[in-house]
């Protein structure tokens, strides 16, 4: 065995630099945390390059002593914490002592800094060693430029992407600090090209906006709840607006952004079935809790938590945006991609733009573009006033001041009415005298026609409504079978030739510890030799010939999320009945069937998405009629009156 010896520190230092320091946006994250907890009010990024050539970042903050800089970059040296008690409270970002010395051990910075009493100083390093150390006119405050990243690990330098791509990275860093403090002012400027700017008014609104567009801003709604334990703010989209990935989900704990995967599911589970399959919303959360009840010293760049009661924080989180959902209206307005688009609403020759909010107006920011997305379209919210027009005189026209009158009227009823929350009665329950309860806030429809034997249209004195006949059978579907969980296996058919299912070693194990819950929804799966079972009888609710299919997929899905309980079996047996039991597309119902699908949607406790997150119907307000017919305004009328 080869002789045992201590590494030289600069060598430990590179070593540990690969833990903390990954990429260019590290850099910004470990210099920009620092800067918070130094109490700055104004924090500047600068980046050249996307990061590869050099990183600035400048603050406002509480500055360090001459004597202190450089201590500042020895390991372990902070000023955070002081001994282990603090370490199970921590209220700060940084803690470890770790960042500055692992970017000085691996690049060259340029620390400027004063703490407004001493005269400033500044401290050049590279590679770990100092070149210089300077007296400095510098004012209050700290300014650390950080170039020639890894140039003494290349190995480290191969592996980053393009700056394009470290851009994107710096840039997803930035906005979830801004994210963390709205009190703070950013801006973040690229080869000379501003970013992204927040105002720092503690404005959580204003910084939503200037990060993912004011549009954005509009399909995103309040969410605020608290008990003796959790403290929940933010905002979350509705449904109408999702992306593809879920990376949009921020959860921000005690002003820290943290990477939960439990938290994020917490999130998806308080929409329910109201999401697309493959969606996922926009959401900001930002969570208060008791410091003692959260590990932060699990990983070095301290984005991985542990959280004594997660359990418990993930019901909180589900239960809060349930409740803030169910008092929404989530009829999608058919001419939102269309005529309303961009906050621009057309009538004739004449274009007037609409400011959708009484708030401030939002920061302005150019961050890296969002996934393109056609959900982009306002849905105005609050209060709508023209205040743009193409000429002088459009504004003036009665019939120009009326459209707008009659569009804010007609989107404020449509964003102000609430979901009432209503049981689906059990048909195998006592009939009741009285009918069951509809929901106040959904129309009554009256059943005009079908088309293509696939959609229903309707009305009602709140416009035009297309249904999707399947979409709407699988809600009413899903609510009754949820309903009667309990009871969707008690009818089994019988197979005359077993089927028989083979997964690999790690599969089996896992089906093998959840047949009890498998049995609870019909589905009797026998072990069958080592990695194999055997199904003899299914549910009568499967269609013939999509046995095998439909076992597998409800296998599949156990697999995939392996925590569940029997309710979360039967949830998911529920959603897939519903599906396999409703009305296929291209099957033409008469007017009698057609208005009791209508009527027993509107008893539904959520008549608005199928239960895989699709869209029940549209709407078509009578605005948009008017608009598409050009009824709005009579242009030569308007004329007649001019001199």
């Amino acid at each position: 065995m080869p002789a045992i010896h201590e590494l030289p520190t600069i060598l430990a230092d590179q070593i540990a630099a690969g833990e903390v320091i990954e990429r260019p946006a590290s850099v910004v994250k470990e210099l920009v945390e620092n800067a918070i907890d130094a109490h700055s009010t104004r924090i500047d990024i600068t980046v050249h390059h996307g990061g590869l050539a050099s990183m600035q970042v400048t603050d406002n903050g509480d500055g360090i002593a001459p004597e202190q800089v450089r201590l500042a970059f020895q390991r372990f040296a902070t000023s955070k914490i002081r001994n282990q008690a603090d370490l199970f409270r921590v209220n700060s970002l940084g803690f470890r002592g770790e960042a500055l010395p692992s970017i000085a051990a691996v690049a060259a910075v340029d620390m400027k800094t004063s703490d407004g009493v001493h005269p400033g100083t500044e401290l050049q390093m590279k590679g770990g060693k100092v070149e210089a150390e300077l007296p400095a006119a510098t004012r209050r405050g700290t300014t650390i430029e950080v170039t020639d990243l890894f140039f003494n690990t290349p190995k480290r330098r191969d592996y980053l992407k393009t700056s394009s791509t470290e851009l994107s990275k710096i840039t997803e860093t930035v906005n979830h600090l801004a994210l963390s403090h709205p009190e703070i002012a950013f801006s973040l400027v690229h080869d000379g090209k501003e970013l992204l700017r927040t105002s720092g008014r503690a404005n959580l609104q204003q910084v939503i906006a200037g990060i993912y567009n004011n549009q954005s801003m509009k399909k995103m709604i309040p969410v605020t709840a608290h008990n003796e334990d959790f403290k929940l703010e933010g905002y979350t989209s509705l449904p109408e607006l999702t992306r593809a990935s879920r990376k949009y989900l921020s959860v921000i704990v005690n002003g820290r952004f943290v990477q939960d995967p439990e938290l994020n599911r917490a999130i998806i589970a308080g929409y329910g079935s109201k999401l697309m399959v493959g969606r996922y919303p926009v959401s900001i959360l930002r969570i208060t809790m008791d410091p003692t009840q959260l590990d932060v010293n699990v990983h070095p760049t301290k984005q991985a938590v542990r959280l004594l009661n997660q359990t418990e924080l993930s019901q909180f989180i589900t239960h809060a945006i349930a409740q803030t959902l169910a008092d929404r209206n989530l009829i999608p307005a058919a001419l939102d991609n269309h005529h309303f688009k961009s906050g621009v609403a057309r009538h004739n020759s004449v274009e007037v733009a609409l400011n959708l909010t009484d708030e401030e107006p939002p920061v302005t920011a150019t961050a890296a573009p969002a996934e393109p997305t056609a959900e982009e379209a306002p849905r105005p919210e609050t209060t709508v006033k023209p205040v743009i027009v193409k000429t002088k005189t459009d504004l003036e026209k009665p019939a120009v001041q009326e459209f707008a009158k009659h569009y804010q009227q007609e989107r404020l009823a449509s964003s102000n009415r609430t979901v009432a929350e209503v049981a689906l009665p059990n048909p195998t329950a006592t009939p009741k005298t009285t009918k069951p309860e509809a929901s106040e806030s959904f129309p009554v429809l009256r059943y005009v026609g079908q088309v293509h034997g696939t959609y229903l249209i309707a009305e009602s004195e709140l416009g035009m409504y297309i249904i999707d006949q399947h979409a709407a059978q699988e809600r009413i579907n899903y609510e009754q079978f949820r309903t009667e969980s309990g009871n969707v296996s008690s009818d089994q058919q019988n197979l005359l030739v077993p089927l028989v299912l083979d997964y690999s070693a790690s599969e089996a194990l896992v089906i093998k510890q959840h047949l009890p819950d498998f049995a609870a929804i019909g589905l009797t799966l026998e072990p069958f030799g080592s990695n194999s079972f055997l199904v003899r009888q299914h549910p009568t609710w499967i269609g013939a010939g999509e046995e095998e299919q439909t076992i597998r997929e409800l296998i599949e899905w156990g697999l995939q999320h392996q925590k569940l309980s029997v309710a979360d079996y039967r949830e998911q047996a529920a959603i897939m009945m519903s599906c396999k039991q409703a009305i296929k597309a291209n099957h033409h119902l008469d007017r009698q069937q057609a208005q009791a699908l209508l009527d027993h949607l509107r008893q539904c406790e959520n008549p608005y998405n199928c239960p895989h997150g699709r869209p029940v119907l549209v709407n078509f307000s009578p605005t948009d009629l008017e608009a598409m017919f050009k009824r709005i305004q009579d242009a030569h009328e308007a004329e007649r009156w001019e001199f």
